[in-house]
């Protein structure tokens, strides 16, 4: 298998509104509260909410950190992999999540990736080399106050050509 594959679901075009739908249906978010709001139709805007409750409420009666860190989790590599198309390779590499202020009631998440973005990875990968860049969201209460703030690190590439099969030598 080579590594420039990546998963099941990357190999299906699907519209933002099934990937919505998917993803809102999906257990994980089911149990966290966590909704997508809103997909743009050119995958460069994605507004996220999760909704306090007694399933994703810490000890002391806050937001669960896991809970603020996976309704963050693959947006940006999406979203990028929906720009690029599929000669190339997106992977999530690496997080940070800084936690700035308890979460009470529901909090957001926008996504957005500009065209400047997308153009400075074309640029950053027109040679074959990886390009690992780092796009922050912020997750907000309903007030617009900072809950978390986190950093995501891409990985991306364009793929490797497969090279043509070699004949087997016979001994």
């Amino acid at each position: 298998m080579s590594s420039s594959k990546q998963g099941f679901w990357s190999r299906f075009r699907v519209t933002p509104g099934m990937f919505r739908y998917i993803m809102n249906c999906w257990p994980p978010f089911l149990g966290m509260r966590i909704h997508i709001e809103h997909i743009a139709p050119d995958w460069r805007h994605v507004r996220m909410r999760m909704k306090l409750g007694i399933i994703n409420k810490n000890y002391v009666g806050t937001h669960f950190g896991g809970g603020l860190f996976t309704m963050t989790d693959p947006y940006y590599m999406i979203m990028m992999m929906h720009q690029l198309g599929s000669g190339y390779l997106v992977w999530d590499k690496t997080a940070k999540i800084d936690f700035v202020s308890p979460g009470r009631g529901t909090v957001y998440a926008d996504f957005r990736l500009s065209q400047e973005q997308v153009d400075e990875v074309l640029q950053m990968t027109a040679g074959g080399g990886k390009f690992e860049p780092v796009y922050a969201v912020d997750v907000v209460d309903a007030g617009g106050k900072v809950v978390a703030h986190v950093e995501k690190t891409l990985y991306i590439r364009k793929k490797m050509e497969k090279a043509a099969e070699k004949p087997k030598s016979v001994a």
